[in-house]
């Protein structure tokens, strides 16, 4: 274990490393949506950090495996992000966040928004530091949890690509997107998240103490589900897509599911 709590001290240092250098950019450019890049990037150097500190201990397929999923995962979100944030404005969360803010916006900013994600994404990310001190050989616990990954990383990249190709076709403007992906349910991405982290924590299960980590990717769905992901984007979009309530009517919340017939009732 003693490794193990070396290994959990050095990930809280890279991921405040992390948030720290995103800090800076967002006090320099006045613009503190950069988090959101950084979110990912996190996750990558959390990763990175690990598979160097259990050198050692875990065994390397494990390692190298776990690593590969999660740095995947998390560059390819912050490159997305930042591609689709470049050229936009702050992000209206952010700017009703720091609109409350007492005495200092910058200081209000670090406390509320980088170091809440930092600590956060360390949270989040247990699942793959414990799996990479697994000494033992793969099981069918990592064939569930590729399978897991892959279905997650798949919703989540053909989502992202759906919806770009939606918001750069004029056509689509004030519209709803209801086809692809999104014909079965309204967050595709947020879907794939939760899958990614799901598959994760059954790699982590692969050997003790990884079942004590479910706490990591409850959290991640719940945040995707019930707080910061699916809830705001929600009233964002029912305030400014014509449509969208009739939308929600008929289209899964989160989980993929056929849409609802326009006969059919409830949520």
């Amino acid at each position: 274990m003693t490794p193990l709590l070396v290994n959990l001290l050095g990930t809280a240092g890279a991921a405040l490393a992390v948030v720290l250098v995103a800090f800076v950019v967002g006090v320099v450019t006045g613009q503190h949506k950069v988090v959101d890049v950084a979110w990912g990037a996190g996750f990558a150097a959390v990763a990175i950090t690990g598979l160097w500190l259990s050198a050692g201990h875990g065994d390397p397929a494990n390692r190298w495996l776990v690593t590969a999923l999660t740095v995947v995962w998390g560059l390819r979100l912050s490159v997305h992000i930042g591609l689709r944030a470049r050229g936009t404005g702050e992000d209206p969360r952010y700017e009703e966040m720091l609109a409350r803010a007492k005495g200092s916006r910058n200081a209000y900013a670090f406390r509320m928004i980088y170091l809440l994600q930092g600590v956060t994404l360390w949270f989040v990310s247990l699942p793959v530091q414990v799996a990479q001190y697994h000494d033992g050989p793969l099981t069918g616990w990592a064939a569930i949890g590729i399978a897991l990954w892959l279905v997650g990383f798949a919703f989540e990249t053909i989502g992202d690509a759906q919806l770009a190709r939606f918001r750069a076709d004029p056509a689509s403007h004030g519209r709803v997107l209801d086809t692809g992906l999104w014909r079965y349910t309204r967050h595709p991405n947020y879907f794939g998240d939760a899958c990614v982290w799901w598959g994760l924590f059954a790699l982590a299960c692969l050997a003790w103490p990884g079942p004590l980590t479910v706490l990591s990717p409850l959290l991640m769905t719940y945040l995707l589900v019930r707080k910061t992901g699916k809830p705001l984007l929600e009233r964002h979009l029912a305030r400014t897509r014509p449509g969208y309530a009739e939308y929600v009517a008929r289209t899964s919340g989160f989980l993929p599911w056929p849409p609802r017939s326009s006969h059919s009732k409830g949520q």
